[in-house]
């Protein structure tokens, strides 16, 4: 009961938190457009045509979505969902699967489910697209509103003052490096190399983004994926709350990228990088741990069994599958990227900062 009752406590404060928020957002959108790059936790739809096992497309995702179903993975809204309402915009912004003309110019989302920073991250799933397909497939949007803004003078202007948000790396543990009978990354890099390895090619197609016209890019760290209860029930916990070796794999990832935005916030002067620090967001408040209990039925890969019954009360969960957060969650985390509420949620900037700059 005590722990019920802490975690509704910490709920409730940012659902009012976020309805505060709402109301100093409402009108124009702060920034001309947004564009979301990464995988499954930010997906909105664009595995829904692939041949892949890392599909969203079907209940119960998306039960308490407004539009129903889409292809999240989740029950409502993912956090760039919720971080798009933030910065003002009246609609959610379109998966590049389905973009029209008329919708590209407020901004595209290409994030992929089971996608990685390296190419081979989940392929054993199936189809996907990795973040250097994600680059191609954001050059051809610029080539689309070129096309259709018909000066580039005004193009370039316009793409510096969006947002781009980078939320990607997850696949390339849980779906690369911690299934060895699948991937050679353990047998050939310590977890210490991997994660220098991880972010050097990470550190490249950022440039990719910033050479395309970014200028405004938060990049959200690793969550603790020793924390999901998929990675739990695979490898045992030894009496603790979490997998606890692969959080502190996880934390070199989020240290050497923390680093990285350093550099690349020193080696381009005329941009701004900011890193969203998801273990600061998630940790518990006090000494009551989280509930790693997933909303739904699981299947064997983590995902919800279709068509089955998720729990009752959705916003006193913390996982809605054996991976993905909870909407509620995703209000939290969301919230606290774009107006942070510890020194350590965000830096040097959060969202809203961000904007405005």
């Amino acid at each position: 009961m005590t722990r019920e009752l802490s975690l509704f406590y910490r709920f409730f404060i940012f659902v009012t938190l976020i309805q505060v928020i709402s109301t100093v957002v409402a009108g124009e959108p702060q920034v001309p457009c947004y564009f979301i790059f990464g995988d499954s936790l930010v997906d909105s739809g664009n595995n829904n045509g692939l041949t892949t096992a890392a599909k969203a497309n079907y209940w119960p995702y998306g039960i308490d979505f407004p539009q129903g179903v889409r292809g999240r993975f989740t029950n409502g809204r993912t956090v760039a969902d919720i971080i798009g309402q933030l910065l003002g915009f009246p609609k959610f912004i379109p998966p590049y699967a389905t973009a029209t003309d008329q919708e590209i110019n407020t901004g595209v989302n290409y994030g992929s489910g089971s996608a990685g920073i390296r190419e081979e991250s989940g392929s054993h799933l199936g189809n996907r697209i990795s973040m250097d397909r994600q680059l191609v497939n954001h050059q051809t949007t610029i080539s689309r509103l070129l096309a259709l803004q018909n000066n580039k003078t005004f193009t370039d202007e316009y793409l510096k003052k969006c947002i781009y948000l980078v939320n990607i790396g997850s696949n390339d543990y849980i779906n690369n490096y911690l299934i060895p009978i699948i991937y050679t990354t353990s047998s050939t890099y310590t977890v210490e190399q991997y994660a220098a390895v991880l972010v050097q090619e990470y550190s490249q197609q950022l440039k990719t983004v910033y050479n395309l016209g970014a200028r405004k890019i938060a990049l959200f760290g690793l969550g603790q994926i020793g924390c999901t209860p998929a990675e739990i029930k695979r490898f045992g916990t030894d009496g603790k709350p979490c997998v606890e070796w692969i959080n502190d794999a996880v934390k070199l990832f989020n240290d050497e990228l923390k680093s990285l935005v350093d550099e690349l916030n020193s080696d381009y002067l005329d941009a701004r990088f900011t890193f969203i620090n998801l273990t600061s967001i998630s940790a518990p408040q006090g000494d009551v741990p989280l509930p790693n209990v997933p909303c739904c039925q699981l299947m064997e890969d983590g995902q919800c069994v279709p068509n089955s019954s998720p729990c009752l009360v959705r916003d006193l969960t913390v996982f809605y599958d054996g991976f993905h957060p909870s909407e509620i969650s995703n209000t939290l985390i969301a919230t606290r990227s774009y107006i942070s509420v510890s020194p350590t949620d965000t830096y040097p900037y959060d969202i809203s900062h961000l904007a405005r700059l």
